[in-house]
């Protein structure tokens, strides 16, 4: 695959699409060879965690043998986002601790990049920056050469999140949640990249979502000449200039050479991009006369949670994604037939919604 710059502080050239580790299948041995086999084909930065079951001890596994020192290894922590023990904090010693533990869950003696794990608000950004905390930590490992470069993963709100990335002048790389049907973080991955910081996105096919048959996206598809679904989620990312790499979800050898041939396949033109943000806001504005989860409408009298039916039939009936609308809704404590329609739900509704007509078509649709 062709190289790119990973931003300008980090000095990494990596290729379009990496490993992201975390849907490895449960067999060790049959994990290990199919991180080898994305090594071999080219996805040689590899996107750890604590947090991601076993991956770290599956990677220990594949880094054997001189695989270790083909990769750029990255790993993660965060006492929000996994907390080991009670006491766990934002402190430079915590880190350290779990700095180690992972180490040796990874059984190597050095780490490419160590990214905090899911800063999510300005609060969260002073703790771990502030004078003796997780920030310190990480400085100390880099000089000591346990570690190479840092960075973080974010799930912050984008304004937010451009409000202090000009304070993190020590970060090297920043992964962002993007992808075709949540774009929301493009303005905040420019900012990143102005600055030079190497960005990084997760759930490029929506954690697996666009890779459900849905005919709405489908038609799309074959109108720009995409292969497929996920095909079009990849290339879309792949047209953006200021996404350097996205990290590819692999769980069968199928998931390496689909994503390589969407990343070899390029960018889309544009005339591509334009019928696919025309359609993607047809689409998007039928989409938006549902629900916008503010809650306004709850508590329920009947004990619906009404906010997540209305999603599954958003999900339903604008996008086509029913196999997975239905399985959510069959997840429900309380289904859309509990509705007396009471119409208490309207009164309270910003959006002045047809819940109750709703509630019917989730009856209607999932209630079988």
């Amino acid at each position: 695959m062709e190289l790119r710059d990973f931003g300008k502080r980090s000095g990494f050239r990596i290729p379009r699409v990496n490993l992201g580790p975390m849907r490895l299948p449960a067999d060790f041995d049959e994990a290990a060879a199919l991180i080898r086999k994305a090594i071999d084909a080219g996805m040689v930065y590899i996107d750890a965690s604590r947090g991601y079951e076993d991956c770290e001890l599956k990677l220990a596994r594949a880094l054997k043998d001189g695989y270790r020192e083909k990769v750029i290894l990255s790993t993660k922590w965060s006492p929000w986002g996994m907390p080991i023990e009670k006491s766990d904090d934002t402190s430079a010693d915590c880190v350290r601790r779990r700095m180690d533990e992972q180490m040796k869950r990874l059984d190597v003696d050095y780490l490419d990049f160590y990214q905090i794990w899911s800063i999510n608000s300005r609060e969260q950004f002073n703790q771990v920056t502030r004078r003796g905390g997780m920030l310190d930590g990480i400085r100390k490992a880099m000089d000591e050469g346990i570690v190479g470069h840092a960075g973080f993963t974010t799930h912050d709100e984008p304004e937010s999140l451009v409000s202090y990335l000009p304070e993190a002048d020590w970060c090297e790389i920043i992964l962002f949640t993007y992808n075709i049907l949540q774009t929301r973080y493009a303005p905040a991955i420019a900012a990143a990249h102005r600055l030079g910081i190497g960005t990084l996105v997760m759930n490029p096919v929506g954690g697996g979502r666009l890779a459900e048959p849905s005919p709405v996206l489908a038609r799309l598809a074959e109108e720009i000449g995409a292969a497929s679904v996920p095909d079009l989620a990849i290339r879309y990312l792949m047209s953006n200039p200021n996404v350097d790499t996205i990290l590819s979800g692999v769980g069968k050898a199928s998931d390496i050479r689909d994503s390589i041939a969407s990343a070899e396949a390029g960018p889309f033109s544009g005339d591509q991009l334009r019928r696919i943000h025309e359609y993607m806001a047809e689409v998007s504005e039928g989409a938006s006369r549902l629900c916008t989860g503010c809650e306004y409408c709850l508590p329920c009298p009947a004990g619906i949670a009404i906010p997540e039916i209305m999603a599954c039939v958003m999900d339903d009936r604008y996008w086509g994604f029913t196999a997975s609308a239905r399985e959510r809704y069959r997840r429900q404590a309380t289904g859309a037939d509990a509705c007396t329609e009471c119409g208490a739900c309207e009164e309270k509704c910003t959006q002045k919604l047809a819940i109750r007509e709703d509630m019917a078509y989730a009856r209607q649709r999932f209630g079988a």
